[in-house]
């Protein structure tokens, strides 16, 4: 059973119980029928109840404004009170709150049509605010909920960030990343001391962004596509003829934000799991385009024909599609394509929203 029909039947029967107790007690009522009475008109109310949180859910009432709510959970109440406070003014609690009214000290003038209304009217106030105690509440736990919920996605968010941080420090920028690249370097000093100084210019960039990248959930497209252009260049210079980097970019698409350090992990799981096992290397393409208002990016590279280790995502891809889902919820997805033999296409789809 949900949480909401245990709220639901818990309060509701509750009610009933202490509006039993108080009328057998106070007015001295038969117990059999005013239970019986109590039962049907609380449980019709539970019904409304529930066929409003539908209308209500349907019609979205939740994403209106506060002024605006309350005027329609106002206007709710006491359009649900009518037929329940008509009932509740023919059923034996009705029959009980009469002689009480009449024994007011009335002007003489009231008889018993005017008592009759202004049983109905009571009858229409109670329910009325019973109602609006319903909403009350019901919009007081969800906004409780949507913030208890919306606290644990940001901690799991923060946690899944400074998890990724770790491992991209670990294995994208690991010591065996940096004894390849500083080899590099020291090959090209003396055969090359320009492009030995251009290596290190790109190695400290790409240590830069990689240590500040922690600190932001989400950095434009341009600057990441930047720090994957050094990170690329460092490593061509280690595959040299192995690697072919081929990009496509569309136009327009620079200030568009992604997670940090997303494309560089895509990019160096293709290179590790791809390129660098191959002989004769390969190409590795990026693609990137904007398609029904989200970003679509395409990374593709060749890959063994023979592979030891299982077809599916490894730890870097596991933990980017897991900051996907925290930061874009359903609306964004990663995709690991190995239906053929001897290619690898990772495809991610990020929403923008305007």
């Amino acid at each position: 059973m949900s949480y909401y029909w245990i709220c639901q039947l818990g309060g509701w029967g509750l009610f009933t119980l202490v509006k039993i107790f108080a009328a057998v007690q106070v007015a001295d009522a038969p117990w059999l029928s005013t239970s019986g009475a109590f039962v049907l008109l609380h449980g019709a109310g539970l019904g409304c109840t529930h066929a409003l949180r539908n209308f209500m859910r349907h019609h979205r009432w939740r994403e209106s404004g506060t002024r605006k709510l309350v005027w329609r959970a106002l206007a709710a109440s006491f359009i649900l009170a009518v037929p329940l406070g008509v009932a509740t003014s023919l059923s034996p609690i009705g029959m009980l709150q009469g002689p009480a009214l009449s024994d007011m000290h009335l002007p003489t003038v009231l008889h018993l049509d005017l008592v009759a209304a202004l049983t109905f009217l009571v009858n229409l106030i109670n329910w009325a605010f019973l109602f609006m105690a319903w909403l009350a509440i019901y919009f007081t736990t969800i906004a409780i909920r949507n913030h208890q919920a919306a606290a644990l996605r940001q901690s799991e968010m923060t946690r899944s960030l400074q998890h990724a941080e770790l491992r991209l420090l670990k294995s994208q920028l690991n010591p065996h990343f940096l004894f390849n690249a500083l080899n590099t370097v020291r090959a090209l000093i003396a055969e090359d001391p320009t492009k030995a100084q251009r290596a290190v210019t790109r190695l400290a960039n790409t240590l830069r962004y990689t240590l500040g990248a922690g600190q932001h959930e989400l950095v434009s497209f341009e600057r990441e596509l930047e720090m994957v252009s050094d990170f690329l260049e460092l490593e061509k210079m280690r595959f040299e003829d192995r690697l072919t980097v081929e990009s496509k970019v569309a136009p327009g698409l620079g200030s568009t934000r992604i997670p940090a350090m997303l494309l560089q992990t895509v990019v160096e799981n293709a290179i590790k799991h791809g390129i660098a096992e191959l002989p004769a290397g390969g190409v590795l393409r990026i693609r990137a385009d904007l398609n029904d208002g989200a970003l679509v990016l395409q990374v593709e590279n060749p890959r063994p024909l023979t592979v030891t280790r299982p077809l599916s995502k490894g730890t870097g891809l596991r933990n980017a599609e897991e900051r996907l889902r925290l930061l874009f919820e359903s609306g964004a997805s990663l995709e690991l394509d190995l239906s053929q033999p001897a290619m690898a296409i990772t495809r991610i789809r990020i929403p923008q929203h305007s």
